[in-house]
């Protein structure tokens, strides 16, 4: 079953002889359930498309479609509830909120949408991330891995339909990078939720269920390297 549809995307900076196509053109479909990997050097385009799919930067041209909706069809006030609901972002930093608690950071977005936290889940993701001793901590008294983890935890906490991450191990050692990219692709597999990495890490994109290159703008090659268990 579909979950995001990508058409014509097109992203274009500046204008003139200055104009830039940071995407170019770009359609292809995620299955819900996936696990995609996007590769390709820097200044390719990835972290362009991964703001266009998630709601936060909104292309020139082109559609998103997430079930079925038209992503940037809404106000900017909608736009910024449905990616609180419906998207999980990691980053490579791991944009913690300095004063705030492992519980608190992971609780944020929840408690900026109005809702109430979930105390069952909330539990069993410090459990899955082994941060239950580390919940009163604050960012820096956590190591590089067991931020990483907390930034995880926040964008898994609202249940989010995609969780799109950005190089999340780009400041980890081999050991904490396969850590992490092994707790993404338990949630992947636990909550049923799709998962988008963007990696420049080979063996990472290896773990993928499907690997998309993008250059210049453009995908280059749509490679299907295992068949999911939607």
């Amino acid at each position: 079953m579909e979950l995001l549809n990508v058409q014509n995307l097109t992203k274009e900076y500046g204008s003139g002889s200055t104009l830039v196509k940071a995407l170019d053109n770009v359609s292809f479909s995620v299955q819900h359930g996936e696990f995609l990997a996007i590769i390709g050097p820097s200044g390719s385009g990835k972290s362009t498309l991964l703001h266009a799919l998630g709601g936060v930067d909104r292309p020139t041209s082109g559609k998103v479609y997430m079930d079925g909706q038209d992503v940037y069809d809404q106000s900017e006030e909608n736009l910024a509830i449905f990616r609180r609901r419906y998207v999980g972002l990691v980053y490579q930093f791991y944009n913690l909120i300095p004063v705030l608690n492992v519980v608190e950071n992971i609780t944020l977005p929840v408690l900026m949408d109005g809702r109430k936290v979930n105390e069952e889940r909330l539990e069993e993701l410090l459990d899955i991330l082994k941060l239950k001793d580390r919940r009163d901590y604050l960012p820096n008294q956590l190591s590089g891995g067991q931020q990483q983890r907390v930034s995880i935890g926040r964008a898994l906490m609202s249940a989010p339909s995609v969780v799109l991450a950005d190089e999340p191990t780009g400041n980890l050692d081999s050991k904490n990078s396969q850590e992490i990219v092994n707790l993404l692709k338990y949630s992947n597999i636990r909550y049923k939720q799709t998962l988008i990495v963007i990696t420049h890490d080979e063996s990472i994109a290896l773990q993928a269920d499907r690997v998309i290159a993008i250059e210049d703008g453009r995908i280059v090659k749509d490679e299907r390297i295992k068949n999911p268990a939607y």
